[in-house]
């Protein structure tokens, strides 16, 4: 588990398993998309996004929603997906955008700068950058992570 900020923390599903390391954290919100994991006193909200597939625009809109009403109670927000590359990835970026409003780029800096295992499938690239009507070119995003490794 690593943190992107105090608030963002990103990982892999193991991670969502261990109730004291995610107190040690101050977690207290979960967005999981390997398989829902509850605990006490954490929210938790599994969205069922396949790891090589877009993200379909219902996906993307839930887990706004969820990271609007999280961050809002102060809450300590853990995106965790099978192996915290991917979707994970993806998700830890709409939150840098929707809360910090950084571009799509700015944003995939900030994660793999804190994650250097991080790097979105093309498709779901392409299904954010759909979304926000950003043109971003998914070889950047590849270069970046190359130069980051």
């Amino acid at each position: 588990m690593d943190e992107i900020r105090p608030w963002l923390f990103i990982g892999r599903y193991r991670d969502t398993l261990y109730k004291e390391a995610l107190d040690q954290k101050s977690i207290q919100a979960m967005l999981q998309m390997a398989e829902l994991v509850e605990h006490p006193g954490i929210e938790s909200l599994f969205l069922h996004v396949e790891d090589m597939d877009a993200i379909p625009t219902k996906m993307i809109e839930k887990g706004i929603l969820f990271l609007h009403e999280q961050v809002g109670q102060g809450h300590n927000i853990l995106i965790s997906c099978g192996a915290g590359i991917n979707r994970s990835t993806a998700y830890c970026v709409i939150a840098l955008k929707e809360i910090e409003g950084l571009g799509l780029f700015e944003a995939f800096k900030e994660v793999l700068r804190h994650h250097p295992e991080a790097l979105p499938n093309l498709p779901v690239w392409e299904s954010l950058c759909e979304y926000y009507d950003e043109e971003v070119p998914y070889l950047e995003v590849m270069r970046l992570a190359a130069k980051n490794q």
